[in-house]
């Protein structure tokens, strides 16, 4: 009998999630339509996800955030944040650790999902990680955002891994356009997230999500040659930090 009430809380606890996740969109439908018409009022499009969307969700699951920096973002400039990828709740918790617009850049498949895929599709950058011409059109695109005064952030191990890995590898995408674009790098530990809100269907549970926002790796000085090593540290740092808080 417990366990029959147990999976019956973790029903109530998915559905819950996906109903506010839509409701939020649906009340404000029109603000976001509007908002995500141009690129010039992706900022607000971006207010509304941030302080509306995500806190509805986040904090009506009761997965309370908190949020440590060791490192300021600033509004006047522009980065590559990354992180590691372990939970939907990923998206919410990245919305909450920037009060400064950013675009993800994050697989096409995500459109397919009903009432949220309709707006990802019209403000995020997607790749088809299958087609050598969507992965380079990418670039041109998240260059353009970086022009207009935004940041980009992508999820380098390319999805969420099996819940038994730690931190898969890290694909290089997010390291080149960094190098590229010579914007500093914000690496960022979600520490909680696969605990309050896995993928597996009968796990998780409410409580406090912290994220930890570490020293930012600048590119200025560094070259292409460079990448495998910024690859590598950046995913040690993570990885290290992971490692401690288990």
């Amino acid at each position: 009998m417990r366990l029959l009430f147990n999976k019956l809380g973790h029903i109530i606890y998915r559905i819950w999630f996906y109903i506010l996740v839509s409701v939020p969109i649906f009340l404000f439908f029109p603000l976001l339509i509007i908002t995500s018409i141009s690129e010039k009022t992706y900022p607000q499009f971006f207010w509304l996800a941030r302080n509306i969307w995500a806190n509805t969700i986040l904090y009506g699951m009761l997965c309370f955030p908190k949020i440590k920096y060791e490192e300021k973002i600033a509004r006047d400039k522009s980065y590559m944040l990354v992180a590691n990828h372990t939970s939907m709740l990923d998206i919410m918790m990245m919305l909450k650790v920037s009060k400064h617009p950013f675009v993800f850049v994050g697989k096409k498949e995500l459109v397919k999902i009903p009432v949220f895929g309709f707006f990802y599709k019209r403000v995020c950058i997607m790749v088809d990680r299958e087609d050598s011409r969507s992965r380079t059109g990418v670039y041109r695109r998240a260059h353009k955002r970086l022009s207009k005064g935004l940041s980009i952030c992508i999820f380098p191990e390319g999805g969420v891994p099996e819940e038994n890995i730690v931190l898969d590898k890290f694909k290089d995408g997010a390291f080149k356009m960094a190098l590229n674009q010579k914007i500093p790098i914000v690496p960022i530990v979600f520490y909680d997230n696969k605990k309050r809100f896995p993928f597996t269907f009968f796990n998780g549970h409410p409580g406090i999500t912290r994220a930890k926002v570490m020293p930012f790796v600048n590119t200025i000085n560094l070259e292409e040659t460079d990448l495998a090593r910024l690859n590598n540290g950046v995913r040690t740092s993570i990885y290290q930090e992971l490692i401690k808080s288990m």
